[in-house]
C-alpha cells in the first residue's frame, strides 16, 4: 500500500517537482574543478572541436588548450566534445565575451540536467510492461536519489549523459531495434569509456533477445555502432588528428593512482602504507588518524610490492565475468542487476576508480530495484556509499565543502572504504540468490519479458 500511495499521480507530480527543485538550487554553483574542465572545453569546441586533441606529429602531439588564465587538455572521447561544443555555442550566441560565472555553470549543468530527464523518460518507457506503478517508482528512484542530485545538479559532473544513453541501448535493445541498439552503444562509449563495464551482459541479452536470429542481430548492432563511429571520427579523420585522439582518449588508461579518491580496497591499502611508512616520523596516532592522499602505482612498485593494476584488473574482471556468467540466461530485471554488480565490483576491486565512477549503476538501480524487491537493500547501501563519497571529498562542490573526513578519528573515507568492501560482499549474495531464485521468484517479481496483459506476480 505505501508503494502504491508514493506512486500516485498526485504525490508523483509532487516530487518531481521536489526533485527539480533540489537541482535548480545546485546549478549556479562552481562545482568541482572538472566542471573548469568542462568550460575551457565548451570555450575551445565552440570554435573548432576537431583540433582539440592535436593535429598530426610523430608522435602525434596533444594540443594544449587555452581560456582566460586556464590551460588543459582532452582525456575524454570525441562526442563529449561535440556536446560541450554545442553548449559552448549557445552560451556564447547569449554572452558573446563567454564570461565565466554562475550563468556559465548553470548552462553546463542544464545540459546534464537534460540527461537526468532523458534517464527518466527512458525509464518509464522501459518499464512500460511493469505498469504505470512501478513505471512512477523507478522515475521516483532515480531522480530523488541524493547521489544523483549531488553527482550532477551541485558537483557538474557529466555522468548523466552517460546515464541516458546507456538506457538508450537498453530500450532499443528490449525492442528489437538491434540496429539503433549499437549505434547508442558506440555513442555512448564515444561519450565515456564506462559503458565497456557492461557491454558483456548487453551482449548476453541481444543473444536472448534474438534467439535463432542472433547472427542478423549481431551484424545490425555492429553496423550501427561502425556508422556512428565512422561519423563521429570523420571530421577528425578528414584533418589527419585520429591518432592524437587515441592518444590523448587514451590517456584515462594510464592515470598512476591506487585510488582516485574511490572508497574502495585501494584506499584501504593506500592507507595501510601511507600511515606504516609514517609512523617512524610522525608517531603512530598521527601516522594512523592522518588524512590520507591519493598514493601512485608506481611509488608502491619503487618500495616493491608487486603492479596493482594487475592485480586489480584480476580481481575486478574475474568478479564481474562471474555476474555475467549467473545471470547469461535471466530476465532482464536480473541481467541488469548483473550490470550493477559488475560496475559495484570494478568501483571496489579496480585500481585508479574515481569517486564518481559508480555513477553508472544509479540509472539501472532504479529499474532493477523497482523489479526485484530483494534486491533494494544492497542497493540502497551502495547508493549510500556513492553518496557520502562524493560528499567526504567533494562536498556539495567549492562553495559547500564540508568537513566530514575529520568527524572521525580515523579518516572517514577509510571506514566508508571498509564499509563498502563489506557492501559488495553483501551484494554478492544476494545477487547470487536473485539469480538462483529466479525461475521461482517472490511475490513482487515482474516479468518483463511477456506482454503488458500477461504480467505474472507469482507467489
Amino acid at each position: 500500500m505505501l508503494v502504491t500511495r508514493v506512486a500516485s499521480p498526485r504525490v508523483f507530480r509532487a516530487l518531481l517537482l521536489a526533485g527539480l527543485i533540489l537541482r535548480t538550487a545546485g546549478l549556479p554553483s562552481r562545482g568541482t574543478v572538472d566542471l573548469d574542465v568542462w568550460k575551457l572545453w565548451t570555450y575551445v569546441g565552440s570554435v573548432n572541436v576537431t583540433t582539440m586533441y592535436g593535429v598530426g606529429g610523430s608522435p602525434p602531439e596533444r594540443a594544449v588548450l587555452a581560456w582566460e588564465n586556464r590551460r588543459g587538455t582532452v582525456e575524454y572521447p570525441p562526442a563529449t566534445l561535440f556536446a560541450l561544443a554545442f553548449v559552448g555555442r549557445i552560451y556564447r550566441a547569449v554572452d558573446p565575451s563567454y564570461t565565466d560565472g554562475p550563468a556559465l555553470s548553470a548552462t553546463v549543468k542544464l545540459a546534464i540536467l537534460l540527461g537526468d530527464i532523458g534517464i527518466c523518460l527512458a525509464l518509464w518507457r522501459l518499464l512500460r510492461r511493469a505498469g504505470p506503478d512501478a513505471q512512477r517508482l523507478a522515475v521516483l528512484f532515480y531522480w530523488l536519489n541524493p547521489a544523483v542530485i549531488v553527482d550532477g545538479a551541485f558537483l557538474g559532473y557529466l555522468d548523466p549523459w552517460l546515464g541516458a544513453l546507456t538506457l538508450a541501448a537498453l530500450l532499443a535493445l528490449e525492442r528489437n531495434a538491434f540496429f539503433l541498439c549499437g549505434a547508442a552503444l558506440a555513442l555512448t562509449a564515444l561519450t565515456k569509456l564506462q559503458i565497456i563495464l557492461i557491454l558483456p551482459a548487453i551482449g548476453l541479452r541481444l543473444l536472448a533477445r534474438s534467439g535463432k536470429r542472433w547472427p542478423a542481430a549481431t551484424a545490425l548492432a555492429v553496423g550501427g555502432a561502425a556508422l556512428v563511429t565512422a561519423v563521429v571520427l570523420a571530421p577528425f579523420a578528414r584533418i589527419g588528428a585520429v591518432p592524437n585522439l587515441i592518444q590523448g582518449a587514451g590517456r584515462a588508461f594510464h592515470h598512476d593512482m591506487l585510488s582516485a579518491e574511490a572508497t574502495n580496497l585501494w584506499w584501504i591499502v593506500t592507507w595501510l602504507l601511507r600511515a606504516s611508512y609514517a609512523v617512524q616520523d610522525l608517531g603512530a596516532w598521527a601516522a594512523w588518524t592522518m588524512p590520507v592522499r591519493i598514493l601512485g602505482i608506481s611509488r608502491v612498485m619503487e618500495l616493491g610490492y608487486p603492479n596493482a593494476r594487475t592485480i586489480g584488473t584480476v580481481l575486478s574482471t574475474s568478479v564481474m565475468l562471474w555476474g555475467f556468467w549467473r545471470a547469461r540466461r535471466a530476465s532482464l530485471p536480473v541481467v541488469l542487476a548483473s550490470c550493477i554488480f559488475a560496475i559495484h565490483a570494478y568501483t571496489v576491486l579496480s585500481v585508479q576508480v574515481h569517486e564518481n565512477h559508480f555513477y553508472l549503476a544509479l540509472p539501472l538501480i532504479a529499474a532493477a530495484g523497482t523489479l526485484l524487491p530483494r534486491m533494494r537493500a544492497p542497493y540502497v547501501l551502495a547508493s549510500v556509499v556513492c553518496l557520502f563519497n562524493l560528499l567526504l571529498f567533494q562536498g556539495l562542490g567549492r562553495d559547500y565543502m564540508l568537513p566530514l573526513r575529520r568527524l572521525t578519528l580515523v579518516d572517514a573515507s577509510v571506514i566508508l572504504s571498509f564499509v563498502n568492501v563489506g557492501a559488495l560482499i553483501w551484494h554478492a549474495r544476494r545477487f547470487a540468490t536473485a539469480v538462483s531464485s529466479e525461475q521461482t521468484p517472490g511475490p513482487a517479481a515482474i516479468d518483463l519479458d511477456r506482454d503488458a496483459g500477461d504480467i505474472r506476480r507469482a507467489g
